[in-house]
């Protein structure tokens, strides 16, 4: 029996998100008392590590940090639920449970950070290479992972980021007012504000970029990545964005996004072409 292109794409896609063999574990980010007190010391940083198979791994790792406006995380959409898709294309995933900041915006900032550093000082254990490690966020932890690629140094540093929906600016008018609040607090200063605007933080060092958007996202301004996008091209750093027609905010890995496959496609295809 002949199969059609669009069953037999979404059958090797499926088969790809489900096939190979992980070496799962989790971490506690900080030894000791975590920098940066929250006040809410049952919020403990941690990590999920999903590892391919040795022989499929191609030395490549990612961070991923799941949204939920910075009063929450949706850690299995965006976060365990992906694991299969990077590891099934010899990636490292790193699912990131950072803490809450309760208007201390370096606690997540420094929970992402440690990560990439745990990553970095574990690479040759876990077969990655220290000079292939990115960040991934959705939504808030979109807002995250763009703020360490575009104010983290030295072993902080990512090399790659892949932004869904983020949330990217915190200036009022166009912000997303909870992430905002949490982030900052209600009364934030104008300098926190442009800090944490990551468009105005955008250098020639800032990592290459994959960004996904919808057109009638009525959450987070679909503005905020298209401004980050246009920042990176005036700055040169290669940036691939895709803005679909509708899917609204928060789809994750959920194949109810009507653009599902398209976009699992393309992002391979983006992770691919470097």
């Amino acid at each position: 029996m002949k199969l059609s292109r669009p069953f037999t794409i979404l059958s090797l896609l499926t088969l790809a998100l489900t096939a190979g063999a992980q070496n799962t574990f989790e971490l506690n980010l900080w030894s000791g008392k975590a920098p940066y007190d929250t006040g809410f010391g049952a919020d403990t940083a941690k990590v999920k590590v999903f590892l391919p198979d040795v022989k499929k791994s191609t030395g490549r790792a990612i961070v991923i940090c799941p949204g939920g406006g910075y009063e929450g995380l949706a850690m299995i959409h965006e976060g365990t639920d992906w694991s299969s898709f990077f590891n099934n294309m010899g990636i490292a995933a790193i699912v990131l449970k950072y803490r809450l900041p309760h208007g201390i915006p370096m606690a997540p900032v420094s929970d992402a950070e440690q990560a990439i550093k745990l990553v970095r000082r574990n690479a040759a254990a876990w077969h990655i290479n220290a000079n292939d490690i990115g960040i991934m966020g959705f939504s808030a932890g979109g807002h995250l992972a763009s703020t360490i690629a575009t104010h983290s140094t030295g072993d902080a540093k990512p090399n790659f980021q892949v932004l869904f929906y983020p949330v990217i600016t915190m200036q009022p008018g166009f912000t997303h007012q909870g992430s905002h609040d949490k982030l900052l607090g209600k009364e934030a200063q104008k300098k926190d504000e442009r800090n944490y605007s990551n468009d105005m933080q955008v250098t020639r060092s800032t990592p290459r970029a994959f960004i996904v958007l919808s057109d009638d996202d009525h959450v987070v301004q679909p503005a905020n990545g298209v401004n980050y996008y246009m920042e990176l091209y005036k700055h040169d750093v290669p940036a691939s964005l895709h803005v679909y027609p509708s899917g609204g905010h928060g789809y994750g890995m959920n194949s109810s996004f009507k653009y599902h496959i398209e976009m699992l496609l393309e992002l391979k295809s983006w992770l691919q072409s470097f």
